[in-house]
């Protein structure tokens, strides 16, 4: 069973040859015609996966209080520009906005608000789910378009969703993994002939076996790039909430999700997810060398106890019957809790800022 987009990366090989895992992830997600984020509503439980906001308000409450604390320990600026980058149904920002209004209303009054999504059809459902905030908010296709000056920046989910190269150990050392054709005509994972820069490579390939996977992403890093040039010239802090790893290491963490059921990458173009684990000691490493100064890296669920979802979930409890508080208890531990189907310890949040601000719930590390 193949897919519309299925049979156009097929033309695309038959024609030109194999095509490497970067284009393939790209094309999987954002061909104009059947790319998934262009073509499908994927978020919440008739979408294909659920993001914390979608999970309970807690979580964008808290970033929201993260939002007001790195704002006050800048020094409460004025002509702040929030920006969310990847907003997916606008869930984030409404909880974020909430918060802000309620807690720092000097902040709220002054701020203006900034999406950045290239998605047409998430945009409508953003504008449906902040029309109550008017011209606050206004919409960008890409980053370098949001105004300058000091920003505020939050990303939930925005890195996994940026393609990966992937490498894999041949006899010949590493060579870029391909996606071409097998002998059925069906897709199939396969070696090209580009090699990688073996200073890259976390340990020397010699001791690895063949068929071990190495991922890079060079867009992940400019985007960081980007984010941390901004808060260099105009000051800000921003961060970022993704799945990942602490330590760059070698594993295929390339992976499909269609209906809540994880899918074999190549099986389903245009109609699943496609993502990988972020390597979030490269974008710290990428933060480092644009001289923004690192906050930390927290677990969610540490990084979410730290801020006081506990609190927050028990004041949002009293006073409700036992049911509901059941629900908000379920969310947080979701959210914040550790184990299988849960986001506590597999995501991580990281926070960079300029200048150099001490942020709960990181530790200075100075």
């Amino acid at each position: 069973m193949s897919t519309a987009l299925g049979e156009k990366i097929k033309a695309i090989i038959q024609a030109n040859g194999p095509i490497s895992v970067t284009d393939f992830f790209s094309l999987c997600l954002a061909d104009p015609e059947h790319g998934y984020y262009k073509t499908r509503e994927p978020f919440g439980s008739s979408g294909d996966f659920v993001t914390a906001p979608e999970v309970s308000q807690l979580f964008g409450e808290m970033i929201g209080v993260f939002v007001v604390h790195a704002w006050q320990r800048h020094g409460t600026p004025t002509g702040v520009r929030l920006v969310e980058v990847g907003p997916g149904r606008g869930t984030m920002m409404s909880d974020m906005l909430r918060v802000i209004a309620r807690i720092a209303p000097p902040l709220f009054d002054d701020m203006t608000v900034h999406l950045v999504e290239t998605s047409g059809r998430l945009r409508d459902i953003q504008q449906e789910t902040l029309v109550a905030y008017g011209a606050k908010v206004s919409w960008h296709q890409g980053f370098d378009e949001v105004p300058l000056g000091f920003s505020l920046v939050a990303a939930n989910e925005l890195f996994d969703a940026i393609p990966i190269r992937q490498f894999v150990r041949t006899a010949a050392g590493f060579r870029e993994r391909m996606v071409g054709l097998d002998a059925n005509g069906e897709l199939a994972f396969g070696a090209g002939v580009a090699g990688i820069d073996a200073s890259l490579l976390p340990w020397p390939e010699e001791d690895v076996l063949k068929g071990t996977i190495f991922e890079i992403s060079p867009a992940r890093q400019s985007v960081m790039l980007a984010i941390c040039e901004r808060l260099k010239e105009h000051g800000g802090t921003a961060v970022a909430i993704d799945y990942g790893h602490v330590v760059t290491s070698y594993g295929d963490t390339l992976q499909a999700v269609r209906m809540h059921e994880y899918d074999p990458p190549l099986a389903h173009p245009g109609e699943a997810d496609l993502t990988s684990h972020v390597d979030f000691q490269a974008l710290m490493q990428a933060a480092l060398s644009a001289g923004v100064h690192v906050n930390g890296l927290l677990h969610q669920g540490d990084f979410l106890v730290g801020l006081g979802i506990l609190d927050r979930a028990a004041a949002l409890g009293r006073d409700r019957e036992a049911h509901t508080r059941q629900i908000i208890q379920t969310a947080v531990d979701r959210l914040a809790g550790e184990g299988e189907g849960r986001m506590g310890e597999l995501f991580k949040v990281l926070a960079v800022s300029h200048p150099t601000v001490d942020l709960m719930p990181f530790r200075s590390v100075d």
